[in-house]
């Protein structure tokens, strides 16, 4: 499987950089039948594009979803899919005085490094967050996919900077989401946007948490030991840039508990066998539990700032000091929380093709 790849039997390959012409994926193994256009895919594309406030970086792209394959008469034929949007306001003028300075908390000199300085360096290349938008697409039909099972996927902000959100219990769901930071918590979802601002005023940036939930997945589900289901969720969590830790259920706050406080006890509900908590973040050993899997996602902060920074020339061969401008979210989580959405829909729909769960051809 390619680096760019993420699942087995629904396999989105991940294409474009943050200037070049366009970004996309191609879809291997949808199903047929399943009916589809761009307006699909436009609603969650509407919730990442850059330009919507003071919150987000000054860039503002469209990004109108096409489908350039695997699509007729409004319904997949079973060929590859493949979904691009085009990048228009790409401006490499502030990156002309970057090519020999290494950007401090990005992956310039690695990559430099690894492929002999041919990779493109505006606005961080194939490393951008601008990739996202491929993997928003490509969630947005494994919702659809989903849906038709009965599994549904929302993700939501809990931490901005030093700011924390008071949530509900573990496994209980956040509900309709309106302010600019997607936090379930309103008063702290103000506090977030006055760190935000904060930060901009001081040339800096922040970090937060986004939790993810999906209710409805079957018992069962994930292919121990290498390729259980937290595992895989971790690996296409990963794909995200700027993530820089991952936990499920009482992840790391396990580590301070009793096992008399960390297991879940089963009980007997309406007849069913059921975990009576959901500490363990609905995984077991690498399968479902049955419960709703929750995952808290670590996004360090937004390392192109405006603060004077120490670095590298290349050319020189001397340390020097950089302030990056250009455009550049002064907190990535708003923005993310729907990318997070995408790759758990990407890792479940492919899961529930490996199960059977999903039929090859949509019934009619």
């Amino acid at each position: 499987m390619s680096s760019n790849q993420i699942g087995k039997f629904f396999t989105v390959t991940s294409f474009g950089e943050s200037h070049g012409q366009v970004i996309g994926v191609v879809i291997d193994g949808c199903p047929a039948g399943l009916p589809l256009d761009e307006a699909d895919l436009q609603p969650d594309l509407n919730r990442r594009k850059p330009g919507q406030g003071v919150h987000t970086t000054a860039r503002r792209e469209t990004d109108r979803a096409e489908i350039w394959s695997g699509v007729f008469g409004g319904r997949t034929t079973g060929a590859p899919l493949c979904l691009v949007v085009h990048n228009q306001d790409a401006d490499a003028a502030s990156y002309e005085t970057l090519e020999h300075l290494l950007r401090p908390g990005h992956a310039d000199y690695p990559a430099r490094i690894k492929y002999g300085g041919y990779a493109d360096y505006r606005g961080g290349g194939r490393f951008s967050g601008r990739i996202t938008a491929g993997w928003v697409m490509a969630g947005a039909v494994a919702k659809k996919l989903l849906a038709t099972i009965g599994v549904e996927i929302s993700a939501y902000t809990v931490a901005i900077g030093g700011v924390e959100a008071s949530l509900p219990n573990c496994g209980e769901g956040s509900g309709p989401l309106s302010n600019p930071v997607f936090c379930p918590d309103p008063v702290a979802a103000e506090q977030m946007m006055q760190a935000i601002g904060e930060a901009i005023q001081a040339g800096d940036s922040l970090g937060g948490v986004i939790e993810l939930m999906a209710v409805g997945v079957p018992l069962g589900w994930g292919d121990p030991v290498g390729d259980g289901l937290d595992g895989a969720l971790a690996r296409a969590f990963f794909a995200i840039p700027a993530v820089k830790g991952v936990e499920f259920g009482a992840g790391f706050g396990a580590a301070r508990l009793r096992g008399s406080e960390n297991n879940d006890p089963y009980v007997i509900q309406n007849g069913q066998i059921r975990p009576l908590t959901n500490q363990a973040g609905g995984t077991l050993g690498g399968l479902a539990s049955g419960l709703p899997v929750v995952a808290r996602i670590a996004f360090k902060p937004t390392p192109s700032i405006a603060r004077a920074q120490r670095t590298v020339d290349l050319q020189a061969m001397a340390e020097t000091t950089l302030r990056i401008e250009g455009r550049h979210d002064p907190c990535v989580v708003p923005r993310a929380v729907v990318v997070v959405e995408a790759l758990a829909a990407i890792v479940l729909g492919d899961f529930a093709l490996r199960a059977g769960a999903i039929p090859k051809v949509m019934v009619r």
